[in-house]
């Protein structure tokens, strides 16, 4: 009897959550009509982080801090659905550790748009077929994505996000087993991410690269005896069964990715900005270059250098800085920079993301 006065507490309170989810729904739609009067954004992903952050804090348990992220992560993608779906491009197909990401950042109602390319995913976006669009930048393990940079270089897109999510490795397939598995196949990351174990458990199984593990796990759904190394979102969307978990080298694989999009970010706490600037070839160039960011005490957590491609022996650098472009200090040390650059772009300003494992 205990057991069952207790069920049916639980159910009135399902039945109250349920009420209250459509009461919101309901404001959101009149924070929607007004929005759409006003022409204001109806998308402020500084809110959503300011509304995870409050909630995190306010919880007591003994719910778990842990989720309460990914459940108003729904709550919000859902309600926003009935304002304007977002429409976010990412490097396809289905089951990418983009897609992933996309899904991490915005929710399952959210409208999803797989590209061939990170090139496309730029493209879709400019174009105004997706609000925004989510590109790898760098792995923990592979560095960084060279081409995500070099296409900031003319587009005129804005970072307005950043997150970074666990790129956990598994080998998937139709088989039963691994005794099974006639060929392996996954992107050049991920094989390099499970090369010690690969080379432990699999020497005498060819490995094969494709254009990203969700390729992998297309084949591995097609192919008799083929396997895939790829994310654990690839065994549901392509049937196929967990042969090993956890086969990357390094436990803590992460990639970070960016949101791109038209609007820059409201400045708030902990924000990072990303900066592209190209410089003089003379003794001492980037000394001086860095030197404002020392004397306004600015910390620079990146520093990249890539061929400017349009002359030869040219570089542009791309840095991440902490702070936001409209902070004083910041201004000062980008103004100062600006009189000894060639060129210099800011690509946006953003809040930091956190780390998987964090609250």
């Amino acid at each position: 009897m205990q057991i069952f006065n207790l069920r049916k507490a639980i159910d009135e309170i399902d039945s109250q959550i349920l009420r209250l989810l459509n009461r919101r729904a309901e404001l959101v739609i009149e924070v929607g009509r007004l929005k759409a009067e006003q022409n204001l954004d109806f998308h402020v992903p500084q809110r959503e982080e300011e509304i995870y952050t409050r909630l995190a804090e306010e919880n007591t348990g003994p719910f778990p801090s842990q989720a309460v992220r990914p459940v108003f992560r729904e709550v919000i993608s859902a309600c926003l659905s009935l304002e304007h779906p977002l429409r976010v491009a990412y490097l396809g197909p289905r089951a990418t550790f983009s897609h992933l990401a996309a899904m991490e950042r915005f929710g399952l109602s959210a409208q999803f748009l797989a590209t061939r390319s990170i090139g496309e995913v730029f493209a879709e976006v400019e174009k105004g077929n997706a609000d925004y669009g989510v590109v790898p930048v760098e792995n923990s393990t592979e560095g960084v994505v060279s081409h995500t940079l070099d296409l900031f270089l003319d587009s005129s897109l804005l970072i307005c996000g950043e997150l970074v999510v666990e790129a956990a490795l598994h080998l998937l397939s139709k088989a039963s087993s691994l005794a099974e598995v006639r060929q392996i196949y996954s992107h050049p990351h991920a094989i390099a991410a499970a090369r010690k174990w690969l080379e432990m458990n699999s020497q005498h199984i060819p490995v094969v690269e494709t254009s990203s593990t969700a390729a992998a796990a297309e084949i591995a759904a097609s192919e008799p005896g083929a396997a895939a190394i790829a994310s654990e979102l690839a065994t549901n969307l392509y049937g196929l069964n967990i042969l090993q978990r956890r086969i990357e080298d390094l436990p803590n694989n992460m990639t970070r990715f960016l949101v791109i999009g038209h609007k820059a970010a409201p400045p708030g706490a902990g924000d990072k900005t990303s900066i592209l600037f190209s410089i003089k070839d003379r003794v001492g160039a980037l000394h001086r270059m860095l030197q404002p960011f020392a004397e306004t005490q600015i910390n620079l957590t990146k520093i990249e250098s890539r061929p400017a491609k349009k002359r030869i022996w040219e570089y542009v650098f791309y840095v991440d800085l902490e702070g936001h472009a409209s902070d004083p200090r910041v201004q000062r040390a980008l103004e100062t920079l600006r009189e000894e650059c060639i060129f210099l772009k800011v690509l946006g300003s953003y809040p930091k993301a956190r780390l998987p494992k964090e609250v």
